[in-house]
C-alpha cells in the first residue's frame, strides 16, 4: 500500500460516519536532487508548479479541516493508471506504423511519409482514449483511498 499526506478540506456528516474531503499537493524529488538545476525535468517541474489532487473517503474518525492525514492507496490502482497512460499510446503507435507499413502504403504506392502520418494520427487516438480511460481509473482509485491515522494539526 502507498502512504501520503494529506490536509483535510472539509468534513461532513453522514449517516455512517464522516465523508472527508482531502488534498494533498503532488510532490516530486526535484526539490531534493543536487542536479535540479541542469536537468531538464527539474526545470519543467518549477515551471508548472505542483498539482492539487482531491480524495473523498468516509471515516469513523473524527476529524477536523485543517488536520494533517495519512492516507493508503493500493499500488494496484498505481499501477493500472501507468500501464494505461504508457502502453496504450505505444502500442497504438506500434500498430498504426505496422498497418501503414503492410497495408495502407502498399495500396496508395507511397512512401514513409504516410507511414510517419498514420502512426501520428493512432497515437493521438491512442493518447485519446488513454485519457478517457484515465480518467475512469482515477475515479475508482478515489474509492479505495482509506485514512491510516491522524497526524495532528498543520504547522503553521
Amino acid at each position: 500500500m502507498m502512504t501520503a499526506l494529506a490536509t483535510v478540506s472539509d468534513v461532513r456528516a453522514a449517516s455512517v460516519g464522516f465523508d472527508v474531503e482531502l488534498s494533498c499537493e503532488q510532490q516530486t524529488s526535484c526539490s531534493s536532487c543536487s542536479s535540479q538545476k541542469s536537468c531538464g525535468t527539474g526545470i519543467v517541474s518549477k515551471a508548472v508548479g505542483n498539482k492539487s489532487l482531491n480524495w473523498q473517503l468516509n471515516t469513523e474518525k473524527h476529524v477536523k479541516p485543517g488536520q494533517v492525514v495519512e492516507i493508503g492507496l493500493p499500488e494496484k490502482s498505481l499501477l493500472q493508471s501507468a500501464a494505461v497512460v504508457y502502453l496504450i499510446p505505444l502500442f497504438a503507435l506500434i500498430i498504426g506504423a505496422f498497418i501503414a507499413h503492410w497495408w495502407i502504403a502498399p495500396i496508395f504506392a507511397l512512401g514513409e511519409g504516410l507511414v510517419i502520418l498514420f502512426a501520428g494520427f493512432s497515437t493521438a487516438a491512442g493518447i485519446y482514449i488513454a485519457k478517457r480511460l484515465s480518467v475512469r481509473l482515477e475515479q475508482q482509485s478515489s474509492q479505495q483511498v482509506i485514512l491510516l491515522r491522524i497526524l495532528g494539526e498543520p504547522i503553521s
